[in-house]
């Protein structure tokens, strides 16, 4: 068994690394994750910290939910549903289960940026979003995941440790399925996953995969880093004088700073 990158470090010594996918949860706190301006109306609940949380919009069209995984560190599943109208039927769904924070936050501040402007506009933004799907596959194209168009109308983008994955069924009527989904695994471990419904405006997409891509590293306590990660993560905080500032170019042989 290769030997753990972290062993010598102490538990809660905070470590920055890339990539982001791989990093683990993080802590979750959804203040930090939604970022939703509750001081301007914005309901939110939460009876304790660390628990079941919910929060939705001043129109009531809006509403996300925490639902956290007993005995764990900032994994569960967060879940978010937009209607047309206040306790309508749902437009469309977005649920991401034990996902890295930076993932959740930049997907929900495009959330919210999409509600503040469809408020503002005679556009209805939530629902009827101009924004291309290419954007969102694009930024992957541009960071060397590779590409994959399968025959049942998806295409599948690997990162280039073949450890992190968005899919995108492009040509289907099932609305059963969601459009886009993404992961990451490592030893036959699935480390996160999300899934984004159809109807989901792609603008969320884009948000999402430019999180994957992003180069900006994470912080992390030690203790926090899942084990089957840890091989594979590059460490912008030095724990030996070698280790690279950030991950090499994809042409780069796969060498580790340990």
């Amino acid at each position: 068994m290769p030997r753990d990158p972290l062993s010598s470090l102490a538990p809660d010594r905070t470590v920055k690394i890339l990539p982001r996918y791989l990093a683990g949860p993080g802590h979750a706190d959804p203040h930090r994750v939604w970022g939703f301006p509750t001081e301007d109306g914005w309901p939110f609940h939460q009876k304790e910290r660390g628990g079941p949380a919910a929060a939705m919009s001043p129109c009531l069209r809006l509403r996300t939910t925490f639902e956290p995984q007993p005995g764990t560190v900032g994994k569960g599943t967060w879940t978010t549903g937009v209607n047309r109208a206040p306790s309508g039927p749902g437009a469309w769904r977005i649920s991401f289960g034990n996902a890295p924070v930076e993932l959740l936050n930049d997907v929900h501040t495009e959330l919210l940026d999409l509600y503040l402007e469809d408020q503002d506009s005679d556009r209805a933004l939530l629902f009827e979003d101009p924004t291309p799907a290419y954007d969102a596959y694009s930024l992957l194209l541009a960071n060397n995941w590779s590409h994959n168009i399968e025959t049942n109308g998806t295409q599948t983008f690997r990162s280039p440790d073949g450890l992190g994955a968005v899919q995108h069924r492009y040509s289907t009527m099932d609305t059963r399925e969601p459009t886009w989904t993404a992961w990451a695994e490592s030893q036959g471990q699935r480390l996160w996953s999300a899934g984004f419904s159809i109807g989901t405006p792609a603008s969320l997409a884009v948000a999402l995969t430019a999180s994957l891509v992003s180069t900006e590293p994470v912080h992390r306590a030690v203790k926090d880093v899942p084990l089957p990660s840890r091989q594979h993560l590059y460490y912008a905080t030095a724990t030996q004088p070698t280790a690279p500032a950030a991950p090499p170019p994809a042409s780069a042989a796969r060498s580790r700073p340990f």
